[in-house]
């Protein structure tokens, strides 16, 4: 997948440490960063994809991508 998208999205000039952090008010404050970004579909799916599970990208959290994933998956064995 490329990541040219990368170059368009909201946190380019944000310090990665935000996407990073350790507690719940560090999640909303990166969460915060997403929601006006245009690239938050690519985001996302390039952290799932990759099996990313640390951080947050695509305006979602680590426990927000296992489910995700989660539900995927089910999806899958059911087709």
């Amino acid at each position: 997948m490329s990541t040219n998208w990368m170059e368009k999205s909201a946190c380019i000039d944000v310090s990665p440490d935000v996407f990073f952090p350790s507690d719940g008010v560090g999640v909303i404050a990166a969460k915060n960063i997403c929601v006006n970004c245009s690239v938050v579909t690519s985001c996302l799916e390039y952290a799932l994809q990759n099996q990313i599970d640390h951080g947050v990208w695509g305006g979602s959290s680590e426990r927000q991508r296992r489910k995700i994933l989660k539900a995927k998956r089910i999806k899958d064995l059911v087709k």
